[in-house]
């Protein structure tokens, strides 16, 4: 049967419940995250097996309907005692009751690569999708034998920013807002559109959850005294993630960002972490910044997307109403919501730094 929850401590109850979830599963996330949306966690049970689904519903303008969205991240289903013999079909007929019932048209959720038995409990249910590539570092590996395979151009950056930095907490609010306006800086220097513009209630939001970790972390020039990049990790049971990155111009010839990473990773690594995920090219591309993210390891997984249309009818009526002709938009989903957020298209060179 299919429950729905609201409520952060029953979501934070159910959570705990799996060995395995990551930090976009959390109510905290959902509720910074959420915009003008509702959160809800879907809870499926049949025997022991378990499932949790997160979503933000979403009411679509103009219409009496609604659809399903996951928030911005890797997110997905997290199960437990999913065996052999689990029963996709009857979760299926659960989720396109409660969903028909509840006038949500298509659902959509960007699924964590980290967690296998997603793609095994929405295998038959809608269609999944590969959308990209992301890099990870194994922090199980000795970190010695994590830097062997870094590639040679990036030892040598490393070794020279070492000489003239060093990495340092943020640990006030000062420090915090230093971290902001170069975070603020890159994104200006790349003409990013105003969503990626966080304010500082954001930053603060995350930086106060307990259901999750943060690390936000400067690097300092030892000759000025300046700080000259940051970056914010967060991190839930054994994984990592690279999360927001800045560089002030002057000092990109020195790069930053890759020490930022390659602290965290020596960091993460002594606190018993699995992964250190670096994400992906932008919008799943293989781009400048996926080569940047390859010039640290190889270990590299897929990434997927589960779409479902649930009202294949009113779907294909709202669509038409749309009048899209585009390509581009028509690979969207869902395709009546048209407005694909994404940075412009300039060189991402300077954004990596």
């Amino acid at each position: 049967m299919i429950q729905v929850i609201e409520e952060k401590k029953y979501w934070d109850d159910f959570i705990s419940y799996f060995e395995e979830s990551d930090l976009y599963h959390t109510f905290d996330y959902h509720m910074i995250a959420k915009g003008d949306h509702r959160p809800i966690l879907l809870k499926y049970t049949e025997g022991k097996a378990c499932i949790g689904l997160p979503l933000l519903i979403r009411k679509i303008p103009d219409t009496s309907y609604y659809d399903a969205t996951s928030v911005y991240g890797y997110v997905g289903p997290l199960c437990k005692n999913i065996l052999i013999d689990f029963d996709e079909k009857h979760f299926e007929n659960e989720l396109i009751e409660y969903f028909t019932l509840n006038n949500i048209i298509s659902v959509f959720s960007r699924l964590n690569p980290f967690l296998p038995l997603q793609q095994k409990v929405l295998n038959k249910i809608g269609f999944i999708e590969k959308k990209g590539r992301v890099v990870s570092i194994n922090l199980k590996k000795n970190i010695d034998l994590q830097r062997q395979e870094f590639s040679k151009r990036l030892k040598g950056q490393l070794n020279k920013i070492r000489k003239h930095c060093h990495v340092k907490n943020v640990t006030n609010d000062v420090e915090l807002q230093e971290f902001i306006d170069i975070y603020h800086e890159n994104m200006d220097r790349v003409n990013a559109e105003a969503m990626y513009y966080f304010n500082k209630k954001y930053f603060k939001s995350i930086l106060k959850s307990n259901s999750y970790n943060t690390e936000t972390l400067l690097v300092v020039h030892n000759e000025s005294k300046e700080v000259i990049g940051g970056s914010m990790f967060f991190f839930k049971n054994s994984i990592i993630h690279y999360h927001l990155s800045g560089s002030k111009r002057e000092f990109l010839h020195l790069m930053p960002s890759k020490l930022l990473i390659d602290e965290m990773r020596i960091r993460a690594t002594h606190m018993g972490l699995n992964y250190f995920n670096l994400g992906g090219g932008l919008g799943g591309n293989d781009d400048s910044l996926l080569q940047f993210k390859t010039s640290f390891s190889k270990n590299i997984k897929d990434f997927y997307v589960w779409k479902l249309i649930v009202k294949p009818l009113t779907y294909n009526d709202m669509v038409r109403k749309c009048n899209i002709n585009n390509k581009a938009v028509i690979d969207f989903f869902p395709a009546y919501r048209n407005q694909v957020n994404k940075l412009h298209a300039k060189s991402f060179e300077n954004f990596i730094k």
